[in-house]
């Protein structure tokens, strides 16, 4: 069975938006390069602090697994198409998530959550979800949908929403949020 039209545009605006962060058309080991300075500048972690190397450290585990999981050619490089087949080959098991991914949604939780207090607020989602350029306005939107009207969002509500995202085909569900956007 083939990725539904709304499957498709929720992985591709995640692909484009916090994956391919040149704009290549693909996602390489330079993308992830690149968002860690973009995650470390707007954190305000110099280079050498132990925050900006645990964020080296964590983005090129995740680029090493990804890679090894989803380049299927092996050209040091994830297509689109290597990513949907990836994704969709998740939704089908994702009780049995690949350590990447597991390390990935890890990355993002504690990424939006700046206060580092074990839960994820408005301010805080907005923050990072506009540094990829969305616009504030909708980032706060979404939070709202995805937070079902709750101020705030633990990690334990941010897996099962986080599944959500990469699995529904129901357009209204709150895990369809989670990455700032309100429409696809």
């Amino acid at each position: 069975m083939s990725i539904s039209d709304f499957r498709k545009k929720k992985l591709l605006y995640v692909f484009h938006v916090f994956f391919d962060v040149n704009q290549s058309g693909t996602i390489d080991r330079k993308d992830f390069e690149l968002a860690i300075e973009k995650i470390c500048s707007l954190r305000g972690w110099q280079q050498g602090s132990p925050q900006y190397q645990k964020t080296f450290d964590s983005m090129i585990l995740i680029w090493e697994g990804l890679r090894s999981r989803a380049d299927f050619n092996q050209d040091g490089q994830v297509s689109v198409e290597e990513w949907a087949s990836m994704w969709d080959d998740y939704s089908k098991n994702p009780e049995n998530a690949l350590e990447w991914q597991n390390n990935y949604m890890r990355f993002m939780f504690d990424l939006e959550d700046a206060s580092g207090d074990g839960s994820i607020d408005i301010e805080e989602f907005t923050s990072v979800c506009s540094c990829y350029g969305l616009q504030a306005q909708e980032c706060r939107e979404a939070f709202q949908k995805m937070a079902g009207g709750q101020k705030e969002v633990n990690f334990e509500q941010f897996k099962s929403l986080w599944k959500q995202f990469f699995v529904s085909e129901n357009p209204s569900e709150p895990g369809n949020f989670i990455f700032g956007k309100t429409k696809f």
